[in-house]
């Protein structure tokens, strides 16, 4: 389990509002996350006033269905129940047409958005892959996920938002072209974790510095970016600030980062971790309060699914949204873990004091579009092309989906 920090009283006469005018210092979020229980309804006080100054009184959510365009990836993460070796039973590589079914009626149940998981880079490990690749006509997964997120442009509503594992800045800006956002989780910056036995052994992809390049590089092109932490693989409690300042600092470049994940592991009878302890309830909250503490003005998302059974408590901690729900697909990361029925997570959001409001895969601040440039720096309007082409198809869906505020015209 993650080791604990030791936990000094927390001076609330002396820190006051915990830095609510400035964020978190390394060394105070050090301090914070090891904070006892005694203390937690302090911190989660201050993330809670941190969230309401500056996210008031909306918990969002994105209307979405989960396609898994294929679940063969060359990485063995020991807490992975999604990946698939070939032969195995359930591995599979998704046809156009299947994608469009799930599409279609993803967009008929009033989903915004298509949400494209996958594993990495798999035809590089595995010749069946290529194969599959070869029959479907494709170089490349990124080169075959480029053509589906364009399909699903051109025959749905739906906006990709893909979540393709490592990327070149040459892949970015490709699919950037037919997708408004796309995502890679950063998970944690611990390189130990790739050590034998550890969560990361034989999982080449999940160096940190590949992925903080990934991300950067997102950055650079000023694309909005998801990404996140995962929580009780091994890490330590500092390695879970060191993660979200990594992020942060990223964010402070670039401002590209629309949203960051707090998602905790699960274990699970079929994965190697099976006999891993999951994080308690405790450490996912002050995990919680100390990213919003860091980041007070960022969009911070736990899954509702991930949390047994009051999940509304997540809210305590500093959220202000539940990330992607999908009233049609299940979550096939986390196959067990049924989502909230939407009326379910609406009447537990407004009993908190909150508007449950629907927006798309792109965050409303990250789509000024044609109406110029919003808060973040980040802009679609240079992604405008001639008529036809994906660039431009891409901003009228967007226009075509979207309200005067940036969310989905279909709202819950």
């Amino acid at each position: 389990m993650a080791e604990q920090v030791q936990s000094r009283p927390l001076q609330v006469p002396t820190r006051g509002d915990l830095h609510l005018t400035t964020p978190l210092s390394r060394e105070d979020a050090y301090h914070w996350i090891g904070a006892s229980d005694e203390n937690l309804p302090v911190l989660l006080a201050a993330a809670r006033k941190a969230r309401d100054r500056f996210k008031p009184g909306v918990i969002t959510y994105s209307r979405k269905v989960f396609i898994p365009l294929t679940n063969l990836c060359r990485d063995y993460c020991a807490y992975c129940t999604f990946r698939r070796d070939p032969g195995q039973p359930g591995a599979h590589t998704m046809t156009p047409e299947e994608v469009l079914a799930v599409a279609r009626a993803g967009q008929k149940a009033g989903c915004t958005e298509a949400l494209f998981s996958l594993g990495d880079k798999p035809e590089l490990l595995f010749p069946e892959m290529r194969e599959t690749l070869r029959r479907l006509g494709y170089r490349s997964t990124l080169h075959y996920l480029e053509a589906i997120c364009e399909l699903v442009l051109r025959e749905t509503s739906l906006l990709p938002h893909p979540n393709p594992g490592l990327m070149s800045a040459e892949w970015i800006s490709r699919l950037s072209a037919v997708s408004p956002s796309m995502g890679l989780m950063l998970e944690t910056t611990n390189s130990s974790l790739l050590a034998p036995g550890a969560a990361h052994d034989n999982a080449p992809d999940k160096l940190p510095a590949k992925r903080l390049r990934t991300i950067e590089e997102a950055g650079k092109q000023g694309v909005a970016f998801t990404t996140g932490i995962l929580v009780g693989i091994g890490e330590s409690l500092q390695d879970r600030v060191d993660a979200l300042l990594a992020i942060r600092d990223l964010h402070r470049r670039y401002g590209h980062i629309q949203e960051i994940i707090i998602q905790n592991f699960r274990a699970k009878p079929e994965i190697p971790m099976h006999e891993w302890p999951e994080p308690s309830r405790g450490e996912m909250l002050r995990t919680i309060a100390v990213a919003r503490l860091l980041m007070p003005n960022a969009n911070i998302q736990a899954p509702p699914n991930l949390s047994d059974p009051d999940y509304e408590e997540l809210l305590d901690a500093g959220i202000n949204d539940w990330g992607g729900i999908s009233p049609l697909t299940p979550d096939f990361i986390n196959p067990e873990r049924p989502w909230p029925h939407l009326l379910e997570l609406e009447k537990r959001t407004k009993a908190k004091g909150f508007k449950l409001r629907q927006r798309l895969p792109v965050y409303p601040e990250f789509l000024p579009l044609t109406r110029g440039h919003g808060q973040t720096g980040v802009s679609l309007v240079r992604r405008v092309g001639t008529p036809g082409n994906p660039q431009s198809l891409l901003t009228s869906r967007v226009e075509t989906i979207a309200d005067a505020a940036g969310y989905a015209r279909s709202a819950a």
